[in-house]
């Protein structure tokens, strides 16, 4: 992992210069740092967006950005009809969801933050420490004669639908597939039940989260190789924070902060933070891949004697 540690040394030595500084009464910049936000939050990035907000918090006082937390069923109706017009979720909008901001002629924004991982878990008991991409497409489609079983945390969740999406399937098998409440139940399940693959975001596998699940330590992640033909296909690859970052891993998907607040106001602020090098230190640090990472620039010199 030197990779990554000096990727955080990286991004620690810039944020030093960002986003940490006071602004005076008045100024257009004020309203990029004060005031009061809502933001509709994908659950599977409740976790990351408490982190921002907190530190954001701290560098300005004056902001409050609140959030409200669900599954993409549970928010997305909000944004849409206009109740609440910022969304942190893992995918672009579709055109029938833009429906209500393009009769007011209002520009969305959307910017990638972060990039996740699903992870998928067994238990710690069971033989399997791999599977492939097809094999987890077939028990989608109710093909499979593995007898693997897929778990997700719920049946609304942006989860289960990246799968049926990848998968390119339009409604789940009558076995093979279930879904529970959130993705603690999942591990919970996992853990306690042999047999079962469950599928959750990487972050919530980390343990030096708050509160991080009592029963991390039954469950073991698989390593999963790609599709033939699709690149890094060669081997069978975890989802480490690295193998986020360099996309080797198969199941990746970007994490997207969508502002549709049509002035430069504090969603706006809180947005373009999200990207500034203090946010993407964050990012870093919750075991997900930046958006983007700094580059560093060398000034060498010789001495001549």
């Amino acid at each position: 992992m030197r990779i990554v540690s000096s990727l955080v040394l990286t991004i620690f030595a810039l944020s030093l210069f960002s986003c940490n500084r006071k602004t005076n009464d008045g100024e257009v910049g004020e309203k990029r740092t004060s005031g009061s936000t809502t933001i509709l939050v994908d659950e599977s990035y409740a976790r990351i967006l408490d982190r921002q907000i907190a530190v954001f918090k701290s560098d300005y006082p004056q902001a409050t950005v609140n959030t409200i937390v669900g599954n993409e069923n549970e928010i997305l109706p909000k944004f849409r009809g206009g109740d609440v017009k910022m969304l942190v979720m893992s995918r672009m909008l579709k055109p029938e969801e833009e429906q209500f901001y393009k009769k007011r002629q209002s520009p969305i924004y959307v910017d990638r933050f972060a990039v996740d991982g699903l992870a998928l878990i067994t238990n710690k008991a069971d033989a399997d420490s791999t599977i492939t991409v097809a094999d987890a497409y077939e028990i989608m489609k109710g093909t499979s004669t593995t007898g693997k079983k897929l778990v997700f945390d719920n049946a609304y969740s942006s989860t289960i639908r990246y799968f049926i999406d990848s998968a390119g399937i339009k409604e789940l098998p009558k076995s093979g597939v279930y879904t529970l409440k959130t993705s603690n139940d999942v591990i919970k399940y996992v853990a306690e039940n042999k047999g079962y693959i469950g599928v959750i975001g990487v972050n919530w596998l980390l343990k030096n989260v708050k509160n991080p699940s009592p029963f991390l330590a039954d469950v073991k992640t698989l390593a999963v190789k790609n599709l033939a033909g699709k690149e890094n296909s060669d081997t069978y690859y975890k989802p480490t924070q690295e193998n986020l970052i360099n996309g080797k891993y198969p199941f990746l998907r970007n994490v997207y902060v969508i502002n549709a607040e049509g002035t430069s106001g504090l969603g706006t602020g809180f947005a373009t933070w999200l990207s500034s090098p203090r946010g993407q230190l964050i990012v870093l640090k919750s075991g997900l891949g930046p958006h983007q990472l700094a580059q560093r620039e060398f000034n060498l010199k010789t001495n001549k004697k």
